[in-house]
């Protein structure tokens, strides 16, 4: 099973940026620990702070891939690209977010990319991406 896990902008921070909501581990270290919760897949990684670039990736691994963990950061809340992006390819999308952005300002509350995802995993910290393959597993059996 391949799993791609794509993180959006500032995601390159984590462990730096605003610890108190996103915590102190960065995500490559973080990466290390969810590899070894899941042997059997191969969890890919790729983070970019460019919509764009993004929306390549999807593209890219769209029509292979048994599905994607998309922390589309705050091109959530703008990004109808990003949406027919992935109603454009035919791997499950789960979205994931480390804070329960529900909680957080109003404008966070609504995003553009859940209507074409499979599922949203918010407010976990970063096991939300753990649990957002854990659904892609269960999806696919």
């Amino acid at each position: 099973m391949k799993i791609q896990i794509i993180n959006g902008p500032n995601i390159n921070l984590l462990g730096k940026r605003e610890p108190g909501i996103y915590g102190a581990v960065s995500f490559e270290e973080y990466l290390t620990e969810l590899r070894a919760c899941f042997p059997d897949v191969e969890l890919a990684y790729y983070q970019s702070n460019v919509e764009g670039e993004m929306i390549n990736k999807i593209h890219e691994v769209g029509f292979d891939y048994d599905g994607i963990v998309l922390n589309a950061g705050a091109y959530t809340h703008t990004s109808i690209a990003l949406q027919d992006a992935i109603r454009a390819v035919t791997t499950p999308v789960v979205e994931v977010h480390i804070s329960n952005v529900h909680k957080r300002e109003a404008f966070r509350h609504h995003s553009m990319i859940s209507c074409a995802c499979q599922g949203v995993i918010c407010g976990f910290g970063l096991d939300s991406y753990r649990l957002a393959v854990e659904a892609l597993k269960k999806s696919t059996l």
